[in-house]
C-alpha cells in the first residue's frame, strides 16, 4: 500500500511542476473584511470549564467535551479555536504523528507535501465561503510546528479533505460504518429513530477528545454534531428542525483533484435544510470527489432516505412501503446497480455482511427504541450470533468506533456515546433546552435521566483481554516485519487473548512460514480458515499460503 500511495505522491509532484493553479491556491485566504476579526477572550473557570461571552467549552463527567458557540462564520471559527486551543494543537500532533508512522521516509513526506498542494489546488473553489471563513478562524489557533506542510489556513482546509483523500487513494472505504433508521410501525412510538456507528479510526488517542458541538449560526438552523478539535465538517449531526445527517463511505475511483469534501456537504445540509427535499437540493449543487452514502432523517417527513453520491452521479435511495432503512458501505439505489466498483464492494468487502446483520437484529426487535438501538450498535457477534472474535470488521461493533449516536428527531433528542468506542454511557442531549434561553454554560447540557447505561462488556475479562490483545497485535506486526524470533508461549498467549478472531492464527501462520516451520504454518492457516474471515481477498490470501505450505510439505 505504501508503494502505491508513494506512486500517487510522485504523480502529484510531477503535476505540481506544471500546474498553473497551485500557486493561487497556496496564497488563497477567504475574504473576512465584512467580519469582526477581534480574537475572543477566554475565561478559564477550571481545567474542564472555559467561557467566552455566550460561548463555552466543558468536559462532562463521562469525559466528553461539550462545545457551545454562536455567531457569524468568523465568530464561530474564532470562538471555537480560542476555546479548544490546547485540544486543537494536541489533535493535530496526534494526526500528523500517525502520518509519520505510516510514511517514515523524509523524502516521501516531502513528496506528500507536494502532492497535497497539487491535489488540493481546486479545493478552495469547492468549499462555500462561510465554511472557509469558519476554518480560517479556527486555523488562527493551530500550531506553527507544521507550517512545513502548509500554512495554517491551507493546512486546516486540507485536513477537511483528509478522509476523502485517503478514501480516494486507497480505493476503498477506510472503515466500515453502519447505520439504520426506523419509523411508523417499526419504532416504539411511531416517530423516526436513527442510529449509527462512526467507525473512523486513526488511533486510540485521536478519539480521546471528541466533542459534542452545539452551534447557533446567524444564518441557518441551530444544530449539534459530534466532531473532534479543528473539524467543522459534519459526520453525525441533527439540527433544530429535526433533520439528521450521517455518512457511510462507499467504493470510489481515484479523481484528479479535490472537490467538495463530503463532511462539508453534510455540514451545509445540516445547517440549511429542514426537510428531505431541501437536503436533496443542496446535495445536487455540489461536486464531490469520493463515493458516499448520506443518510438523512427528517422529523418533518418522519422517515429517512439515502443520498448516494459519487464524482459522476447521484441517486436517492428511498424505501416506499417500508418502515426502515439500513446502510453499510455500498450503494443500494438503481443508479449504481450495475456499477462495477459497487458490485466489487458488495462481493469482496464486509459491507453486505453487516447490512444483513442489521436486518437480522432489526427483525428480532419488532419495535425500536433508544435502548434497543444502543444494543444493536454495541453488538459484537456475526450472523446467527456466531462469535467473530473481537475487532472483526464484520461486526457492527468493531471495537474501534470514534462514536456511536442515536437520534429521535421529532423530540429533538440525541444520545452520544462516551469512551471507549460506543461502549461508554450514551449521553442524552435535548436541543430544546440547549438552544433555549436558559441553558447554563457551567454545567453539562446532558439530560441524565434519559442516559443509557454503559455496556456491561466493559467490566468483563474478555474486554480486558481485548485491550491486551491490541498491544500484542502491534508487537507481532513488528516481529513479522523485522523477522524476529519469539517463544511458543508468546504466540499461545497472543491467540488466547482473542481466540475466535481469525487474525491471531493467520499471523502465527505467517510467523511459522517465515521460519520455514511449514507444518505449524499449515495448522495455523487451517485454523484461521475455520473462523469467519473478514473479506474475500483476505480469505484468498490465506488459501494461497496454505497451498504453498502444502507443496513444501510434500
Amino acid at each position: 500500500m505504501k508503494s502505491r500511495i508513494f506512486y500517487f505522491f510522485l504523480i502529484g509532484f510531477l503535476s505540481l511542476m506544471g500546474s498553473c493553479g497551485t500557486s493561487k491556491s497556496k496564497k488563497h485566504i477567504p475574504d473576512i473584511t465584512a467580519f469582526n476579526s477581534t480574537k475572543p477572550v477566554v475565561e478559564k473557570i477550571s481545567d474542564s470549564i472555559f467561557l467566552s461571552g455566550k460561548n463555552s467549552l466543558l468536559k462532562n463527567k463521562q469525559g466528553l467535551w461539550e462545545l457551545y458557540v454562536e455567531g457569524d462564520p468568523l465568530e464561530i471559527g474564532l470562538s471555537t479555536g480560542a476555546l479548544t486551543d490546547s485540544l486543537l494543537q494536541k489533535q493535530q500532533r496526534i494526526f500528523f504523528s500517525k502520518i509519520t508512522d505510516l510514511i517514515p521516509s523524509k523524502f516521501q513526506q516531502k513528496m506528500l507535501r507536494h502532492f497535497l498542494k497539487w491535489y488540493n489546488r481546486k479545493l478552495y473553489l469547492n468549499v462555500p465561503d462561510e465554511y472557509q471563513t469558519e476554518i480560517y478562524g479556527i486555523s488562527q489557533y493551530t500550531s506553527n510546528d507544521f507550517d512545513n506542510i502548509a500554512p495554517q489556513y491551507q493546512r486546516s482546509l486540507y485536513l477537511h479533505a483528509a478522509h476523502d483523500i485517503g478514501h480516494a487513494l486507497q480505493d476503498l472505504a477506510l472503515v466500515g460504518c453502519s447505520s439504520f433508521a426506523a419509523w411508523n410501525e417499526k419504532s416504539e412510538d411511531g416517530n423516526l429513530i436513527l442510529a449509527r456507528n462512526f467507525d473512523f479510526y486513526v488511533n486510540d488517542a485521536f478519539a480521546e477528545n471528541k466533542i459534542a458541538a452545539f452551534i447557533k449560526p446567524k444564518e441557518g438552523y441551530p444544530f449539534m454534531m459530534v466532531t473532534w478539535p479543528g473539524m467543522i465538517g459534519a459526520v453525525s449531526g441533527m439540527n433544530y428542525e429535526g433533520l439528521t445527517v450521517t455518512i457511510n463511505a462507499s467504493k470510489s475511483k481515484i479523481p484528479l483533484s479535490a472537490k467538495t469534501p463530503i463532511s462539508i456537504l453534510t455540514r451545509e445540509i445540516l445547517q440549511h435544510a429542514k426537510n428531505l427535499d431541501e437536503a436533496i437540493a443542496i446535495a445536487k449543487k455540489r461536486k464531490v470527489f469520493v463515493s458516499e452514502s448520506i443518510m438523512v432523517g427528517s422529523a418533518n417527513d418522519n422517515k429517512a432516505i439515502l443520498i448516494e453520491v459519487s464524482p459522476n452521479k447521484m441517486d436517492v435511495y428511498d424505501v416506499p412501503n417500508s418502515d426502515q432503512i439500513i446502510c453499510s458501505n455500498h450503494f443500494q439505489g438503481d443508479a449504481f446497480a450495475a456499477d462495477k466498483r459497487n458490485l466489487e464492494q458488495i462481493a469482496n468487502s464486509h459491507s453486505e455482511y453487516r447490512l444483513e446483520r442489521m436486518q437480522e437484529l432489526l427483525a428480532e426487535n419488532s419495535k425500536v427504541n433508544p435502548e434497543i438501538a444502543s444494543e444493536i450498535l454495541r453488538n459484537k457477534d456475526g450472523l446467527q450470533n456466531i462469535a467473530l472474535g473481537y475487532g472483526n470488521e464484520k461486526a457492527l461493533n468493531q471495537l474501534l468506533a470514534h462514536h456511536g449516536i442515536i437520534f429521535k428527531p421529532k423530540e429533538k433528542l440525541v444520545w452520544v456515546s462516551a469512551n471507549p468506542f460506543q461502549l461508554g454511557e450514551f449521553i442524552c442531549y435535548d436541543l430544546d433546552s440547549i438552544f433555549g434561553k436558559n441553558h447554563s454554560a457551567t454545567k453539562s447540557f446532558q439530560n441524565e435521566s434519559l442516559n443509557i447505561a454503559k455496556d456491561p462488556f466493559l467490566e468483563t475479562t474478555a474486554f480486558q483481554n481485548f485491550k491486551k490483545f491490541k498491544i500484542e497485535d502491534h508487537k507481532i506486526d513488528s516481529i513479522l516485519e523485522k523477522k524476529k524470533n519469539v517463544s511458543p508461549e508468546f504466540l499461545q498467549n497472543y491467540q488466547a487473548l482473542n481466540p475466535n478472531y481469525w487474525v491471531v492464527y493467520y499471523k502465527a501462520g505467517l510467523y511459522f512460514y517465515q521460519k520455514k516451520e511449514f507444518l505449524q504454518a499449515k495448522l495455523n492457516f487451517e485454523k484461521a480458515l475455520s473462523h469467519e474471515i473478514t473479506t474475500v481477498p483476505q480469505k484468498e490470501e490465506i488459501e494461497k499460503y496454505l497451498k504453498k505450505v502444502k507443496r513444501k510439505l510434500q
